[in-house]
């Protein structure tokens, strides 16, 4: 989620009137503008003007955005502690010629280092959900390198200097060990962020982070007696500030997990050992404090453990990759390529005593359970089935899903041979419910003696569950066939033979049109069964000389969904059932009943309309006589793009020539 904090016109001319200020003083205490009458001005009103006006930024962002209100209030808080002894220090301490120290000034300015470490933290918080160790070390490396060479270059110069009370002792080193911790929190914030920080960071970070050098710069010079009022230095505080106060109102974004990828996995460890190498080497010549010595050195072990931790986290992903890759996503069984390694290795030798048995499964009414219930309902059947599998299974093997409806079993026969494992799989993957029916064919493979390789094995596994289906496939589909066929021959013979001369056509037609061989067994079957709804619509209709009248023909055309829906009650003929329901549609979309056009209409559907309209024109009907094949075929090829499929049309000819000379 992005936070973003509304810049209004009085936010934005505050911000130009504050870069303007900023850059006067800049150029007063660099350039001399406005020569020494104006120092007082800048020095005891612009000044801590600048920084009051960075924490006024941060309380009017905690006001005005419940997000990080905390965290900003403790910012502004520690930016007006810091301006506030700025202030006490020009109106009470600048002209005493022997200032109190440690002062109720240091004590002000002391204020924005907790302030800063727990806005810090709470902001951390807020934006990133979830930290990787990896991305905790990087953080850490960062923040003791750079606090270590903060250590050597800075705070051996600041201790020699440092004498007088302890109170003085504490004020004076209070300050560099503040900056170091707050240089380190930084360089460790950002490196949390997975070393992408966003502008909010950057400006937060670079704000803290400028401070920290100003103050550095300052206590360096201070204890080597070389500083002096009115230079640059001086307009690095207002400066950093500001850069605060500005982050507090920039867009975020909140709930982060910090991704690191490419080069910055090892770009942080390797230029913070690189730099903590070259302190030891500069140690050897010449002697660098302890505090730098001591982070210097927890750098490089953290480095060695994030090293470890990156080995450890490769091997982890490479060993998940693996699993992956030999696994279903969807139901968790291995996969394909499992398969075929586990068959390699049990085949490999050949040994007779290992015998395995390789069950291949492919569930029947599967696809029509798709398309009633919706790929959401047929993915979690696919899951229930393949978890009922395993558990059949996981005495004797393992199962697998080698894709679609598609599942398999590698298993160790008992003395009963591998029949009832068969058995206890089929009836793991069988389910039935209301409206629907799904069940299994497969296919057994005795091994190593029927099958000496993954690919024989899998081929004959295959070929004998194709067999099975098609029987079984072929046998419910010819016992609701046959009884559908009784009983239209018992109500209208002569409907009955004419019906299985449509069929044939259809057949050849298909086969022109190179079909599947279940698509031919469909487009045979509707052609049979495609006007078996008339059985419902009374003779008087149906032997009608003259033509039919509008309210007559309403009743007509409700055949073919009377039709779908005798032929939905046997889930054997349920794909049938579709195309009879299409098989009075027209290629232009003026047929019933649902108004289909064009590739909307299936293709058997197509077909049968077709073969149907033929052999409709070339037999005798109450109301007309018949045509010729000739006649019949030409009155085909002028409703080709109307009323037919052209491309079915231009392959009825052939097939018509073909059966003709059969």
């Amino acid at each position: 989620m992005d936070v973003a904090p509304r810049l209004s016109r009085p936010l934005r001319a505050f911000w130009a009137l504050a870069a303007l200020a900023l850059l006067a003083y800049a150029a007063h205490v660099a350039f001399g503008l406005g020569g020494a009458r104006l120092d007082g001005f800048f020095e005891d009103f612009v000044y801590p003007g600048l920084t009051f006006g960075a924490a006024g930024a941060c309380l009017a962002r905690a006001i005005a955005v419940p997000q990080d209100r905390l965290a900003w209030l403790l910012m502004a808080l520690g930016l007006g502690g810091w301006a506030a002894g700025d202030l006490y220090w020009g109106l009470v301490l600048a002209d005493d010629p022997d200032p109190p120290y440690p002062s109720v000034a240091d004590a002000l300015y002391l204020v924005v280092y907790p302030a800063s470490y727990v806005t810090l933290v709470l902001l951390l918080r807020s934006r990133m959900t979830h930290f990787r160790a990896s991305v905790w070390l990087d953080g850490a490396i960062g923040a003791l390198a750079v606090g270590a060479v903060a250590a050597a270059v800075a705070f051996q110069p600041i201790v020699d200097a440092t004498s007088g009370s302890g109170a003085t002792v504490a004020t004076n080193l209070a300050y560099p060990v503040g900056d170091l911790a707050l240089l380190g929190l930084v360089v460790a914030a950002i490196g949390m962020s997975g070393w992408r920080p966003g502008r909010a960071w950057i400006l937060l970070g670079g704000g803290l982070f400028l401070s920290a050098v100003a103050d550095g710069l300052f206590l360096v010079e201070t204890a080597l007696g070389t500083y002096r009022e009115g230079t640059l230095l001086d307009a690095l505080w207002p400066a950093s500030a500001l850069l605060v106060g500005l982050a507090a109102w920039q867009p975020t974004r909140l709930g982060v997990t910090p991704r690191i990828q490419g080069s910055r996995v090892v770009a942080v460890p390797f230029v913070s050992a690189l730099a903590a190498i070259c302190l030891l080497v500069y140690d050897h010549f010449d002697r660098i404090n302890v505090a730098a010595l001591l982070l210097t050195a927890v750098t490089l072990l953290l480095v060695i453990v994030r090293t470890a931790l990156v080995l450890t986290e490769n091997q982890r992903m490479l060993a998940a990759s693996r699993e992956e890759a030999r696994t279903d996503p969807l139901t968790g069984l291995r996969n394909r390529r499992s398969l075929m390694a586990d068959l390699e290795r049990g085949l490999d030798g050949g040994d007779a005593r290992a015998r395995r048995a390789l069950l291949l499964f492919d569930l029947d009414g599967f696809k029509e359970y798709n398309d009633v219930f919706g790929h959401p309902a047929g993915d979690g059947l696919l899951a229930r089935l393949g978890a009922r599998l395993a558990g059949a299974v996981q005495e004797h093997g393992r199962a697998y899903r080698l894709g679609g409806d598609e599942f398999c079993a590698l298993v160790a026969p008992g003395p009963e041979g591998a029949e009832p494992l068969v058995a206890a799989c089929v009836a793991a993957l069988t389910e039935r419910g209301e409206g629907f029916e799904v069940s299994t064919s497969d296919g057994a493979v005795l091994l190593p003696e029927e099958a000496q390789t993954p690919t024989h094995a899998l081929q004959l596994a295959d070929r004998r569950m194709y067999a099975r289906k098609g029987d079984r496939r072929m046998s419910a589909r010819r016992q609701s066939r046959d009884v559908l066929l009784s009983t239209l021959s018992e109500r209208r013979p002569e409907l009955h033979a004419r019906l299985r001369d449509v069929a044939e056509m259809a057949l050849a037609v298909g086969r022109e049109l190179a079909m599947s061989p279940e698509g031919l067994d469909e487009v045979a079957r509707a052609a049979e069964l495609h006007d078996v709804g008339k059985i419902a619509i009374p003779d008087a209709i149906l032997d009608k000389p003259e033509p039919l009248d509008e309210a007559e023909w309403s009743f007509m055309r409700r055949h073919t969904i009377i039709g779908e829906r005798i032929l939905l009650a046997a889930p054997a003929l349920r794909p049938v059932a579709r195309l009879v329901r299409s098989s009075h549609e027209r290629w232009d979309g003026g047929g019933y009943p649902d108004g289909l056009a064009g590739e909307e209409i299936p293709l058997g559907a197509r077909v049968v309309a077709v073969c149907d309209a033929f052999d409709a024109m070339t037999t005798d009907r109450p109301h007309r006589a018949r045509m010729d094949a000739d006649e019949a075929l030409a009155e085909l090829h002028r409703g080709a793009g109307t009323q037919f499929d052209p491309a079915v049309v231009a392959a009825f000819g052939p097939a018509l020539m073909r059966e003709a000379a059969a």
